[in-house]
């Protein structure tokens, strides 16, 4: 028999203004106890030194992290010209200085070069993982070991202030982006290198960052005697899981062929929506009212044994990301 979770079974996504310092993990732990909630999972690390949006997944909710762990982030940041060091952000040692003596123009001119795609090589201080181990864990221990550069897309580059050695940039990127490691390649093109001093993130997907809410204030929401928490203010807080997929195509089934789904069976949608081979959806059982999100799914091409023509192309469930309330 399966061992009962402890804590409380409620699903949904809350985005956490973190806080200078501490570490991502830390306010997750502090999230699921303020919640009690049986399983919570966040989208993606922010450094201690940096600030702003992390959604924390709770409860089934965790089964889609990892699209918000792909999707497009946005960030605030400072740049100091002049200095590098170990972690290219104000955490780290210095490990060179250099007189800043390109003009404003120059400066403008290396931020707005790395608009587009390009590789970028992930920071020794980063959480990206070696022979199962982070890299950070060899960096403290001053081993380098080989990092593959990483395929990055910087959407947006907007230079907000310039006052030299410090430049104010808004920057839209693809997931996998490492803006310490973005700051450290303009200085490194500048010829007099940077580091980070501020980072903020405003926004993952496009989550609104009006519905940010502090952990303090969190807290300060509920009782501290768990046995006397209320918790209807902190859950209506929570945003629907589907948010987290909602790029995604929409699907809609009958109850039976819900059931079906969820009993690990291809299915067809109603109406006549034609599906792709591949394709990842956003399902829901119109059977309820209103309609059930069950999780996502993706096209698969019916089997040769099937009367089915080959071409028609079936919803599957993934069963890492459909879930059964």
């Amino acid at each position: 028999m399966a061992r009962k979770r402890k804590g409380r079974a409620v699903n949904g996504i809350v985005l956490i203004d973190k806080p200078l310092g501490g570490s991502s993990n830390q306010i997750l732990q502090k999230v699921r106890w303020i919640y009690q909630a049986q399983k919570a999972g966040h989208t993606g690390a922010l450094d201690p030194l940096a600030t702003g949006m992390l959604p924390v997944c709770l409860g089934e909710a965790t089964k889609f992290s990892q699209f918000l762990l792909d999707a497009e982030k946005e960030y605030e940041v400072t740049a100091k010209l002049g200095i590098r060091t170990t972690t290219s952000d104000a955490d780290g040692d210095i490990v060179e200085e250099r007189e800043v003596t390109c003009s404003e123009d120059e400066v403008r001119a290396a931020c707005l070069s790395f608009l587009g795609s390009s590789k970028q090589v992930p920071s020794m201080f980063s959480a990206l993982k070696y022979q199962g181990k982070p890299l950070y864990y060899y960096a403290r221990q001053g081993i380098d070991v080989p990092r593959e550069a990483r395929d990055i897309t910087i959407f947006e580059l907007e230079i907000t202030r310039v006052a030299l050695p410090e430049v104010d940039m808004r920057v839209r990127c693809s997931k996998g982006t490492y803006i310490r490691s973005l700051v450290d390649d303009i200085g490194q093109q500048l010829g007099c290198g940077a580091y980070v001093t501020r980072l903020h993130r405003t926004k993952v997907a496009d989550y609104p960052t009006a519905n940010m809410i502090s952990v303090e204030a969190l807290e300060a929401m509920v009782a501290q005697d768990i046995s006397e928490r209320d918790y209807a203010a902190i859950d209506a807080l929570l945003l629907p899981m589907d948010t987290a997929v909602k790029t995604l195509p929409a699907v809609e089934l009958s109850a039976a062929e819900a059931d079906r789904l969820q009993h690990g069976q291809s299915v067809t949608p109603l109406g006549d929506m034609a599906l792709a081979q591949g394709q990842q959806y956003r399902i829901y059982d119109t059977g309820s009212e209103p309609a059930r999100f069950l999780g996502v799914g993706e096209g698969v091409c019916a089997p040769k044994d099937q009367k089915a023509p080959a071409e028609q192309v079936f919803v599957a469930p993934r069963r890492s990301v459909v879930y059964s309330d």
